[in-house]
């Protein structure tokens, strides 16, 4: 896949300025930018979105190649005005995207992983799904439809890619004459905002005369609270990715006729029923005895955290000539992993067995790898055995479920 190096160094290059902006965060004494739990939560989604787009990102560029090829419209040369061109189109085609994702339930589905955290930071620019990234390559498709090559498309989204990045920050102070014209930080801090009057505002990703345009523009003035006015109650990974699309089931399923079903997914998120989701969070997440304690030992996330990123880095670099096992290995120890991590700070009993299994797929690799994957029995006997023997779950949940009061 054309980029694919580049790309292996897209993880540690953002764990750099995530460290960055944590050490000026401390010494502005600003320690309230950073909440563990949450940058946790961004981090693993942000992994898991890098992973699988490795997957799928070369069909994107080859639907765009596609549609160039048979569909194009014009023939757009490459020169310094089509460049500008391009860059004021991506941005055009973003603002239409963005604000149809806020505005349609479906769309809204994808997007609104992104606006769970109650963070604004580095980290919380990691918060894209592979739903999302789906989504809105059906709307860059407009871009070689009309002519633009493909390789300057593919370009433009990685510029346009590593400037939104940099917006989702509180490091940087107000630039108020910018803002008549880029997306600031302070701009885009105003659309990942929860009150009243900041809300669905701020939709353009570059730069700010769309939203002049179209009447969506919204200066900073009283300090934002940032995440959703109604915040989920969990940092599971899996709930955090599908919740949405549970609720959406249950108002079509609740819903009379084919006008209101079809609003229960192409409708206003605005009008979704607000009594849903506390239902279905009753349903599938455990109640906690202690919602004011923490996990303690908190090395152990960083850990894997560490090695899923490590992981992802040399995953990526050799992606092309890794065979299917390989692939299919490293993304179930990655995914797991990541399903781990939440599991772990939503302190679920049953990450230990996820854990056992975990071990599985390692030690299933490595005798497939040796050709002697028919002797996969024996780890299972051992890790059964173990277990019995010296009751490792019991003191697996005493070490690395301990909890901490918070602050």
């Amino acid at each position: 896949m054309e980029h694919i190096n580049f790309l292996a160094f897209a993880m540690p290059a953002f764990f750099l300025f995530v460290y960055i902006e944590f050490r000026l965060a401390q010494r502005s004494n600003r320690p309230e930018l950073f909440n563990y739990e949450s940058s946790v939560s961004n981090i693993s989604i942000g992994i898991a979105e890098r992973l699988i787009n490795l997957f799928i990102a070369a069909s994107f560029y080859q639907l765009y190649y596609y549609i160039y090829n048979n569909y194009r419209i014009f023939d757009i040369p490459s020169n310094f005005l089509v460049w500008i061109g391009l860059i004021l189109a991506t941005d055009f085609v973003w603002y239409w995207y963005h604000r149809l994702g806020h505005e349609v339930n479906f769309f809204w589905a994808a997007h609104i992983v992104h606006h769970h955290s109650s963070e604004f930071n580095f980290t919380a620019a990691a918060r894209i799904t592979t739903f999302q990234a789906i989504i809105r390559t059906g709307f860059w498709c407009i871009l070689p439809f009309i002519g633009f090559h493909p390789k300057m498309v593919i370009t433009m989204l990685i510029v346009h890619g590593a400037y939104s990045f940099f917006t989702h920050t509180q490091i940087i102070k107000r630039i108020k004459w910018l803002e008549y014209v880029l997306v600031t930080p302070s701009v885009h801090g105003i659309h990942h905002a929860s009150d009243e009057k900041y809300l669905d505002k701020n939709y353009g990703d570059m730069f700010t005369f769309w939203d002049r345009i179209f009447g969506t523009f919204q200066e900073e003035e009283e300090k934002p609270k940032y995440g959703l006015t109604h915040p989920l109650k969990s940092y599971s990974f899996l709930w955090q990715h599908f919740h949405y699309y549970f609720e959406i089931y249950e108002l079509w399923k609740r819903s009379k006729g084919f006008k209101a079903r079809w609003n229960a997914i192409f409708g206003s998120p605005a009008d979704m029923d607000q009594d849903i989701r506390p239902i279905l969070e009753k349903r599938f997440l455990q109640d906690k005895d202690n919602p004011s304690h923490r996990l303690k030992f908190k090395n152990y996330l960083y850990l894997q955290l560490g090695i899923s990123t490590f992981l992802l880095t040399i995953f990526t670099y050799y992606f092309d000539s890794l065979d299917a096992s390989d692939r299919i290995f490293v993304l179930s120890f990655i995914i797991i992993t990541l399903i781990n991590c939440g599991a772990l700070l939503e302190q679920r009993k049953w990450i230990y067995y996820l854990e056992y299994f975990r071990i599985f797929i390692c030690t299933t690799y490595f005798l497939y790898v040796v050709n002697e994957v028919e002797y996969f029995i024996i780890p299972v006997v051992l890790m059964f055995l173990a277990e019995q023997v010296f009751s490792l779950g019991e003191k697996y949940q005493n070490v690395v479920l301990q909890l901490e009061t918070s602050e």
